[in-house]
């Protein structure tokens, strides 16, 4: 099956030798030696140093350190314009940073682009599909510019079509799909050549609750595949579900680098124990035996539990429940008030809304 593509002549699509369609005006400014970087280890499938991309005197993005390991799914928070697709491009090798270091499985993106690219799927935010085709000619025509062919480009495409759950629309015309088909359609498409890296520019945009809901669980279930995903988006509870490790961006710099739990701790000067004990005439005893412990800065009365502040920088408190239950206490609930991650962006982002 052929298929003839109209392209404008400044953006020529070709094959490169490593199977990814590039655009011929994209001109590589290093040499591809095509060998591992020392400046990497073995564990880490995505690094980047100091990644840095300015225009003009502005900065795109400024000192950006990630470091993330097989089976990672890393969430990517930041507001329009922090700097998200920025840095997704340059990992991706579409776009040259001015200066710092990107690495995918110890390739470094300055001397492997064609090494990264056939480790990388890499999917836009939006992305065209062609009028002419359907869902299972749209999939074989990029399979076949992967170099994938005959009954393996069958199977790979029957596969993607199981994966992201499209089968029952693969004789449809792609440009008849839903918003939400066309985002897990696009997701096929750049798991065709079973990438070990996925990054995925804002998957969750525009979709309606049931089709975020189903872009989640698929989300999980790559991950459990054993792939590195980034995923970015400015939705914050939907990425709060799903990922492992959260990174918070604001103006081009990364505010926070960590797992969700430990981003939530970073930002809150002080942890809040809630306490409910099994008898809630028991509550005021709770007060009575905290108050003027040297941990504990304050205690506030509930309906049927107390919530105790703790003094700033105190993150070890094991000895409260052991007071507590000497004190012959007994115990329904004793644990840290949530933060969410909500609340944690909105902490490390102040000012930008006034931007926006």
């Amino acid at each position: 099956m052929t298929w003839n593509i109209k392209i404008p002549d400044n953006k020529l699509l070709v094959v490169t030798e490593n199977h990814v369609p590039v655009h011929e005006d994209r001109k590589p400014s290093h040499i591809d030696s095509g060998e591992p970087s020392s400046k990497s280890t073995k564990s880490e499938v995505i690094k980047t140093v100091d990644l840095t991309k300015k225009y003009g005197d502005a900065f795109a993005i400024k000192g950006i350190d990630l470091d993330l390991q097989a089976g990672d799914l890393f969430g990517f928070i930041g507001p329009n314009g922090a700097g998200k697709t920025t840095t997704m491009r340059i990992i991706a090798t579409l776009l040259e940073p001015t200066w710092g270091e990107a690495y995918v499985c110890d390739h470094s993106v300055h001397t492997a682009p064609k090494e990264i690219r056939r480790l990388v799927g890499y999917m836009p935010d939006f992305f065209g599909v062609y009028d002419d085709m359907t869902v299972v000619e749209y999939l074989e025509f990029f399979a076949a510019s992967y170099r994938i062919g005959g009954q393996e480009r069958r199977k790979r495409v029957d596969e993607m079509l199981d994966i992201v759950d499209l089968d029952f629309k693969r004789d449809a015309f792609a440009n008849t799909l839903s918003r939400g088909q066309t985002q897990r359609l696009g997701l096929a498409r750049t798991l065709l050549h079973d990438p070990q890296v996925l990054l995925l520019d804002e998957p969750l945009s525009g979709l309606d609750p049931r089709a975020r809901i189903e872009m989640r669980n698929l989300l999980r279930k790559l991950g459990e595949m054993g792939k590195t995903i980034i995923v970015s988006s400015h939705i914050l509870p939907e990425l709060a579900d799903v990922c492992n490790k959260v990174g918070i961006i604001d103006k081009g710099e990364l505010k926070q680098n960590a797992t969700k739990s430990e981003v939530i701790r970073m930002v809150r000067e002080h942890i809040v124990l809630v306490i409910q004990p099994a008898e809630r005439n028991k509550l005021q005893n709770i007060a009575s035996i905290l108050a003027d412990h040297p941990k504990v800065q304050a205690c506030e009365l509930g309906d049927d539990a107390m919530r105790v502040v703790l003094e700033s920088g105190v993150e070890e408190y094991s000895e409260l429940p052991k007071l507590l239950i000497e004190n012959g206490i007994d115990l329904r609930r004793f644990s840290e008030e949530e933060l969410d991650l909500e609340s944690a962006f909105m902490a490390l982002t102040k000012g930008t809304s006034e931007r926006m």
